[in-house]
């Protein structure tokens, strides 16, 4: 059933049962890897095949953060994102890069519709970093949910370049232009 009532009074529960506001750091942190995951459903209407399936793989990477992320402490075995899921997107952006030319200026959010979707979730995951490191401040969290974002915000702004034709048609910033 999809509504419960649960969360008329403002709370909700955590994946190890315990009840919490809805506006409590841990709940805001998984959110917002949430609304990653969203505006990276968008993204995905302008890929190309290649590119389609490294993000439906990150998609799934972000429900397995978002697992890791509703469980507070070290709850045994639950899941966690791992070291390989950061190194994945590591040697992905390692091969989209070898492709494209190094930056001359900062790239401007845009070029093409994918890229622009692709720079608005880059924006996203770095909130949703920002967020988990607020959390690890005060309670404990896998480091690696901070990697993986790190990572993921890398790897979405390569890949913001390769649907922009390699970055041959990224929209670069030039100082003092208004």
């Amino acid at each position: 059933m999809i509504t419960t009532r649960g969360g008329d009074g403002g709370e909700t529960s955590l994946g190890d049962g315990s009840r919490v506001r809805k506006d409590a750091l841990r709940v805001e942190t998984y959110g917002t890897v949430d609304e990653v995951n969203a505006v990276l459903g968008l993204l995905r209407l302008h890929l190309d095949p290649e590119a389609d399936a490294m993000v439906a793989r990150i998609q799934n990477d972000l429900f397995d953060l978002g697992a890791d992320l509703c469980v507070p402490g070290a709850a045994g075995g639950r899941l966690r994102v791992t070291a390989a899921q950061c190194l994945r997107l590591e040697q992905e952006v390692a091969a989209m890069n070898a492709h494209i030319p190094p930056l001359r200026s900062f790239v401007l959010p845009g070029g093409s519709a994918a890229a622009a979707h692709a720079h608005l979730a880059r924006t996203v995951a770095r909130r949703a970093e920002r967020l988990v490191v607020a959390l690890a401040a005060v309670e404990e969290v896998n480091a690696e949910a901070v990697r993986y974002l790190n990572r993921l915000s890398d790897h979405l702004f390569v890949l913001a370049r390769r649907c922009n034709d390699n970055g041959a048609r990224d929209v670069t910033w030039v100082p003092g232009r208004g």
